[in-house]
């Protein structure tokens, strides 16, 4: 089945999906204030976990300084504690500090993968087919109840941000971003730069999609996309 095709068939399962979540609350109500991402590169959770040696060179290679290694006290400002064996792992706030996935900085591979020395995080190339191809940090998710451009005003900040824009994250009619689960790589670029506290547009971790969700539409999308090619 191609990819496209799959795509109409999810959307008309998740149109139900939709329909159910829609009684649970309003879009975007089931991420929680407090989510952290995984380096890009990273290893399907578990495969992470095992494998990371929590030794902090990808925080260290790190240009933008958005890496950092997840303690009780790191998680206090986001009302996060490290779950079994999330300790001392390296984890991304977006709304503190997002990945700029080393563009601008010299070298031909993404800094952190490119420092990890076992493997939890998996070399990938700064190269745009690349990234497409393998970053898989989480989706965005906007919720039209509190963003500006859904409310009588205008901004579309986040699709400046994007380093994907028109693809990832497109801006329509009064600056109204729409994400496409397709393109979107959860880098975090959009979500930093909104300027609605709490923040309009929020990145859904990969390793927390559909059920941090309630079973939303991206969350269906994307997980059922991550075993598709």
């Amino acid at each position: 089945m191609k990819r496209r095709e799959f795509l109409r068939n999810a959307l008309t399962l998740g149109a139900s999906c939709a329909a159910g979540g829609a009684l649970m609350g309003r879009a975007g109500s089931h991420v929680a204030a407090g989510t952290f991402l995984r380096p890009p590169g990273a290893l399907n959770e578990d495969d992470f976990l095992s494998t990371c040696i929590r030794c902090g060179r990808c925080g260290d290679a790190c240009p933008n300084r958005c890496i950092t290694t997840f303690t009780r006290d790191v998680g206090k400002d986001f009302s996060l504690a490290p779950g079994p064996g999330e300790e001392g792992t390296p984890v991304i706030f977006p709304r503190r500090q997002a990945c700029m996935l080393c563009q601008g900085v010299p070298g031909e591979y993404l800094r952190c993968t490119d420092a990890c020395p076992t493997g939890a995080l998996q070399k990938i190339s700064k190269e745009y087919e690349s990234l497409q191809k393998h970053v898989e940090m989480g989706i965005a998710e906007v919720d039209h109840q509190i963003c500006h451009s859904y409310n009588g005003a205008t901004c579309g900040v986040c699709g400046r941000a994007c380093p994907f824009p028109g693809k990832a994250l497109k801006i329509g009619l009064y600056e109204r971003p729409t994400v496409n689960p397709d393109y979107c790589i959860g880098c975090g670029l959009c979500e930093r730069s909104c300027i609605k506290y709490p923040q309009a547009i929020r990145i859904v971790p990969r390793h927390k999609q559909f059920e941090s969700q309630g079973g939303t539409l991206a969350g269906l999308l994307k997980t059922l996309l991550s075993g598709t090619a």
